[in-house]
């Protein structure tokens, strides 16, 4: 859907760029989508494009703490309601808040809009991997996957992604760009972090670490066959796992030590001391613990599927999708040898620094512009 600009700048009173910031209120603001909101707002700051910007909040909920205009919306629902409601009210909150453009970070998307709408997709996991246990996530989405081909622009956090949107939801290719995501400045190295560790969770250094939901997709029985491969080939350490394990997650991961949910810097540090991170993930939009890890200092050892070569470079050890032995093969070579591992690490910082929410806000600001000059 196409729409006329009316002047270069409007009313002061008017929104030139509407951003939905209710991923950062709530219970989303600990998830996937708050760090997106948050890191590309961090980055709009840093370009200076905060005279342009006003935010969408919740009005029922406390307002983002960012010194930005903030307008508010009430819904009756916020939980797996809340796309449908957006449909079918969204267009209606526009029309009264009347943006110039309006940028929905995820698929909460207006069934109608009275002008132009941004969209970003991080994946779509539901249509790709099917499967009965994705049933309620199809219903749940449904709206948004249909409504994502009428916006304006959509930006994919990764090539992979920008195929599915394509290919899944009839996205029109001169319509996409690939915008990828970046690490949240916690991720870093860290002095003091093995030191941490031991004194906040009892473990030494060199461990093997999973970050992350235990869902179906990410494979939890190929996860501990990798780790019995690499005790089998010497490497004699612990699994660790961090994170909430989620809905989908094993009753049990025999003799897997869990930290449960973790601080950003707490899982930083978890990061900086680890010997190697094992990610037998089988689908991901982006595969922003894969860059975590990098970002940290930490070898990694993934399938190459979907997003994940695209993260990695050369900088991760990648094996073929599926393939658990030789995911624990790759993580066992980086924890006997040291210079593997070094070199391992100094690629992975390296290919890090490649991803910044500076340059993910320049490239969603130039999409911006294209369309309030179209």
């Amino acid at each position: 859907m196409r729409h006329s600009s009316r002047g270069a700048e409007g009313p002061s009173n008017r929104p030139r760029v509407l951003l939905d910031a209710r991923p950062l209120q709530g219970a989303d603001a600990f998830r996937g989508i708050g760090g997106y909101v948050r890191g590309l707002l961090e980055g709009l700051l840093e370009i200076g494009y905060q005279e342009h910007l006003w935010l969408l909040v919740d009005a029922g909920l406390p307002p983002v703490p960012v010194a930005l205009p903030q307008v508010g919306v009430r819904r009756r629902y916020r939980g797996r309601a809340s796309l449908y409601e957006d449909a079918v009210v969204m267009g209606t909150d526009l029309a009264r808040l009347a943006p110039r453009l309006y940028h929905a970070p995820s698929l909460k998307l207006p069934g109608r809009a009275p002008c132009p709408v941004v969209a970003t997709v991080h994946d779509l996991i539901p249509w790709r991997l099917r499967g009965r246990v994705l049933w309620g996530e199809r219903v749940r989405y449904w709206p948004g996957r249909r409504l994502l081909a009428r916006a304006d622009t959509v930006l994919a956090v990764s090539e992979s992604t920008a195929a599915d949107a394509r290919r899944l939801a009839g996205v029109d290719p001169a319509r996409l760009r690939v915008v990828p995501e970046a690490a949240a400045p916690a991720f870093r190295v860290r002095e003091g972090a093995e030191e941490r560790v031991r004194a906040r969770f009892g473990l030494a250094p060199g461990y093997l670490l999973y970050a992350g939901a235990l869902d179906a997709r990410k494979d939890p029985r190929a996860l501990l066959s990798a780790w019995r491969q690499v005790r089998e080939a010497g490497a004699d350490v612990p699994l660790v796992l961090a994170g909430n394990p989620g809905p989908q997650a094993p009753v049990a991961m025999a003799g897997a030590t869990r930290v449960g949910f973790v601080t950003e810097d707490e899982l930083a540090d978890l990061y900086n001391a680890a010997g190697c991170l094992v990610f037998p993930s089988r689908y991901e939009g982006f595969g922003l613990p894969l860059l975590e890890a990098m970002a940290c200092g930490c070898p990694a050892v993934a399938y190459a599927n979907s997003s994940l070569p695209e993260v990695a470079g050369d900088a991760a050890e990648l094996v073929s999708d599926g393939d658990a032995a030789a995911l624990g093969r790759a993580a066992a070579d980086l924890l006997l040898d040291a210079r593997r591992r070094q070199t391992a690490r100094r690629r992975g910082l390296a290919r890090a620094r490649s991803f910044t929410w500076k340059r993910a806000a320049e490239l969603t600001a130039q999409a911006y512009e294209e369309l309030l000059h179209d």
